[in-house]
């Protein structure tokens, strides 16, 4: 039995979790937890034994001196807790467990028995897993982010899609299941990486996660300077790719794939459920930083950082420079000149618009790596 001092009665919990690793591409999800527990200052109430979960030659511990001291922090996974409420006491007050650690090593049921026991004594409604996947997406593009789900009838009433992935998967699809067989409802949100541009960070995919994550649990999410951090990253990426025009061809043909890809969402019912986010998220006293449907609340133009489905502009070509070499992965996608090394799928649907991540070439024998 776990037995929780010092946590006050939540309300209305919901458990976010991301793992670093192979269900993490660019670090986009765990990046997306970290700002949540940096914005909220989230207060670490539990840690997994790091004994029983990872191998040390693999995740290895650290050594850092604090005031003369050393001392050494061991690859764990730790719970913290959140209360969200709007300041202006208009929004919604519920708590938020973020669940921030590294995939497993080994013992992976018994890992997410553990989490789901801190879910039950909790009395959380719901868990909501992040994570991000190398896609066939252009980085001049919004991130495109897929809900999935086990269960049928939360698919219907959330409006996602229901899991049909088949083949590897990580501890984001374990624990997704792991829920399934215990009762509790459980969401999968996905962002869309650039496999050719892989390499963390990815602001841009971490912002795309928290605005899904406001839409479905309806709560206001202070951005902070995640704004900014997209969009430097993205200029960022254009200036780097400025020099080779076979990288330019590229991104182009992939932003011309993603457009026509997008035509069918332009139907009545996409402009109606867009614009019904749009007047949900609609707030005058919104101050800077904010992100609302057509921009930020100060009136910068953020359109690039949020996917609308009514109708889209092309912005201008990316100016590409060949991407420095990203860190080494357990698999590569194939971009010009072999540019793109990447570091994980995921059983999301096909979020990319590209290659069914079902199709897509994974890690072996449960090698781990890690895969707007």
């Amino acid at each position: 039995m776990i037995e929780l001092e010092g946590v006050p009665e939540l309300i209305d919990p919901v458990m976010v979790a991301a793992f670093e690793g192979w269900n993490d591409a660019g670090d986009a999800a765990s990046a997306a937890v970290a700002h949540l527990d940096r914005e909220w200052k989230g207060e670490v109430f539990a840690a997994l034994d790091a004994e029983d979960y990872y191998d040390f030659q693999v995740n290895r511990p650290t050594v850092f001196l604090d005031g003369g001291v050393r001392k050494i922090t061991w690859p764990t996974t730790r719970l913290s807790v959140v209360r969200v409420g709007d300041t202006n006491g208009k929004g919604r007050t519920r708590d938020l467990v973020l669940v921030r650690g590294i995939e497993p090593s080994m013992r992976w049921r018994s890992f997410c028995n553990e989490i789901l026991g801190f879910a039950h004594e909790l009395g959380v409604e719901m868990l909501v897993v992040l994570g991000s996947l190398l896609g066939d997406t252009p980085h001049t593009r919004p991130v495109p982010v897929s809900g999935v789900t086990s269960d049928a009838d939360l698919a219907a009433r959330l409006d996602l899609e229901e899991s049909r992935y088949e083949g590897p998967t990580g501890i984001v699809g374990i624990l997704q299941e792991a829920c399934t067989h215990a009762g509790v409802p459980a969401v999968s949100l996905w962002a869309a990486v650039p496999h050719y541009v892989s390499q963390p960070p990815n602001p841009k995919a971490s912002l795309a996660l928290l605005n899904r994550l406001e839409d479905l649990l309806d709560v206001r999410i202070p951005l902070g300077e995640l704004t900014e951090d997209a969009r430097a990253w993205q200029l960022g990426v254009d200036q780097l790719a400025a020099e080779d025009s076979e990288v330019a061809e590229y991104v182009q043909s992939l932003e011309e794939a993603r457009d026509t890809a997008d035509l069918p969402e332009a139907s009545g019912e996409a402009i109606a459920r867009e614009f019904e986010r749009y007047l949900r998220r609609r707030d005058p006293q919104s101050g800077p930083g904010v992100a609302t449907e057509g921009g930020l609340a100060d009136g910068r133009d953020s359109s690039f950082l949020r996917d609308t489905t009514s109708g889209r502009t092309r912005p201008p070509r990316p100016v590409s420079k060949e991407p420095r070499e990203p860190k080494t992965g357990d698999e590569t996608a194939t971009g010009p000149k072999d540019t793109a090394k990447g570091n994980g799928t995921s059983e999301s649907p096909d979020a990319s618009g590209g290659t069914d991540p079902a199709d897509s070439p994974g890690p072996e024998d449960g090698s781990e790596s890690s895969g707007s």
